[in-house]
């Protein structure tokens, strides 16, 4: 851990910037073709009927909806990559796990984008354009953690060494 502060703080850090990483990129696709807001209106109403049909509902209502969603799902996942590094700290291998969970967590996401793609609402939304947003996201929130810690790579490698 950074001795400027916690676990939860850094990881929120990390989590804000890579969604804001996203949703810049999600912004900046959408303005080049001509649709501000579109990815986040679109994904917003897969989210909300998720939970039941959708009528009614504005589409400010959706964009709203799914950024406060993004944003929370993203601080949790920094929160839980900070608390992987801090663990790390006492048992390197942990970091291990981080590596593993993160490579796990990669393949399912591309694998859920594809099943995602076939379904009619999402289908207009590129695959290639989610894959590059979460690789965008990926690299932003590694790079702030990693300045943070700039400890992390020899970690990394000792854990993934075995010589623990």
């Amino acid at each position: 851990m950074n001795a400027n502060g916690s676990w939860t703080r850094e990881g929120a850090i990390a989590g804000i910037v890579g969604a804001s990483a996203v949703a810049i990129w999600f912004l900046l696709i959408d303005l080049w073709n001509g649709h501000a807001f579109y990815t986040p209106a679109l994904l917003g109403n897969a989210l909300f009927s998720f939970f039941g049909p959708t009528t009614g509902e504005s589409t400010a209502l959706h964009i709203v909806g799914y950024s406060v969603f993004h944003v929370v799902a993203f601080v949790g996942l920094g929160t839980l990559a900070s608390w992987f590094i801090q663990a790390s700290r006492k048992a390197p291998t942990a970091l291990a796990g981080l590596f593993i969970l993160f490579v796990a967590f990669q393949v399912a996401f591309y694998g859920v984008t594809a099943v995602l793609a076939m379904n009619d609402l999402l289908g207009n939304l590129a695959w290639w354009s989610i894959g590059v947003a979460n690789l965008l996201a990926a690299v932003v929130m590694g790079r702030y953690l990693y300045r943070e810690h700039p400890e992390l790579r020899h970690t990394l490698e000792y854990a993934l060494n075995g010589q623990e």
